[in-house]
């Protein structure tokens, strides 16, 4: 019996390791492995469908990331017919794998499905290799037989490692990015804080005085209680901010419509005061939601809408609606969309493109009455951008549209919809 040479390598091999000569059976597994390889991608993909609400064409959503599972697949046939062959080769293999994990990120998967999608890989690819040994019965002796599993297994191995690695990488990005705005979101708190206390001693203050006119008392009134209502808004957002900060399994998640009634509760006293009537739509989706993330941007929307209700109209109202919306082919996942419309006094059109950003108030020299410091929409939109979502404005002829949307990808949220799949409205 030769033995190899420690100094001979190949192209992808790992360095100091020799490459043995293929045996007849690595060889026959390897070349049906590559002649299955549209077999166990299509085998694949429905599985994977099965367990996300992700349309089977948006798991891999372009061709050129569909073939990354066939350049897998030859990396692990190159693998079982080269003993010491890196499973990432020439082919750059491991450089396929890293770019599925960053989509799997993009798309909004967890960790756990992550390695759940590279189990189901193995557990067909080695079916399909079971299949075709128990079928052909292929030259090789027990110990060929094991030794292929166990290169085939390190490969695999190699290869979820690649996927994942860079998917927690990306992850860990992310959590950066999300605590540098919650570090924001407090800095512009403790101001907003410092401002609503400021204003109330300063009406307090007035309210004291003995010459104040009764129109000018119950303007300072009007700026005692909207600035209290105000700083409460304030207080529930820290409560919020404190409550994203937990670990997942701590937060508090309830249905959709639970969420929007608590915050018309706390609202209705000033939607009265204003002589606004807060509609809900009685279609609301019926899923699941982190109640403290979606109480703060519908606290936020809710309370500009009846701040700048139109005192002209003969009804002023505020409507909530929500719908599940499923990805088109610019998209990825699915989206509870939220929307608020008012028939409000709107948004003047210079000032739309600013609507979101810190301390920006579009009306504040033609309103000086209305008080705020232009914090609520930027809270709103760093709360979903932190959860992977986003916030955005519509303007029809009349009053205003804020809106936010949530990913949505879980199966059983569909079911309690009952929403069909559908082009997004936005």
């Amino acid at each position: 019996m030769t033995h190899p040479d420690p100094d001979k390598t190949t192209p992808g091999t790992a360095p100091g390791a020799a490459v043995l000569p293929p045996n007849a059976l690595a060889a026959a597994l390897a070349a049906h492995l590559r002649a299955a390889r549209s077999e166990i991608v299509g085998r694949w993909l429905e599985r994977i469908a099965a367990r996300v609400t992700i349309d089977p064409g948006r798991i891999f959503p372009s061709e050129e990331l569909l073939n990354h599972v066939p350049v897998l697949l030859d990396g692990l046939a190159e693998h079982l017919e080269s003993p010491g062959r890196d499973p990432g080769g020439s082919a750059g293999v491991l450089a396929k794998a890293m770019e599925l994990g960053a989509l799997r990120h993009e798309q909004g998967f967890d960790a756990y499905e992550i390695l759940k999608e590279h189990e189901i890989l193995a557990k067909i690819i080695s079916a399909n290799l079971a299949e075709y040994l128990e079928r052909e019965n292929p030259p090789g002796t027990r110990a060929e037989v094991v030794d292929c599993w166990q290169r085939l297994g390190d490969a695999l191995e190699t290869i979820r490692q690649a996927a994942v690695t860079n998917f927690l990488r990306l992850w860990s990005d992310r959590v950066n990015e999300r605590e540098e705005r919650l570090r924001r979101f407090n800095r512009m708190v403790s101001h907003e804080l410092k401002n609503r206390v400021g204003a109330i001693r300063g009406a307090v203050s007035l309210l004291e005085e003995p010459w104040l006119a009764e129109a000018e008392r119950e303007r300072f009134q009007r700026m005692v209680r909207e600035n209290a209502e105000g700083l409460q808004l304030v207080l529930e957002n820290l409560i919020t901010l404190s409550r994203l900060e937990e670990d997942a399994r701590q937060q508090r998640n309830v249905l959709l419509p639970q969420a929007v009634a608590e915050v018309v509760r706390q609202l209705r006293a000033g939607a009265e005061l204003h002589g606004v009537e807060i509609r809900v739509d009685s279609a609301l989706p019926n899923v699941e939601v982190d109640a403290a993330a979606v109480e703060l941007c519908m606290a936020n929307y809710l309370s500009n809408a009846i701040k700048y209700s139109n005192p002209h109209q003969p009804e002023r109202w505020v409507e909530v609606s929500g719908e599940l919306v499923f990805a088109d082919p610019e998209d990825r996942g699915s989206e509870l969309v939220v929307r608020v419309r008012d028939n409000g006094i709107g948004v003047p059109e210079p000032a739309r493109a600013r609507l979101f950003d810190r301390f920006y108030r579009a009306h504040e020299g033609d309103l000086a009455e209305v008080e705020g410091t232009g914090l609520g929409l930027n809270i709103v939109r760093e709360t979903v951008q932190s959860l992977g979502g986003r916030a955005w404005a519509e303007f029809p002829e009349q009053g205003t549209v804020f809106a936010f949307a949530l990913p949505s990808r879980r199966v059983e949220d569909a079911a309690s919809a009952g929403t069909r799949r559908q082009d997004p409205a936005v």
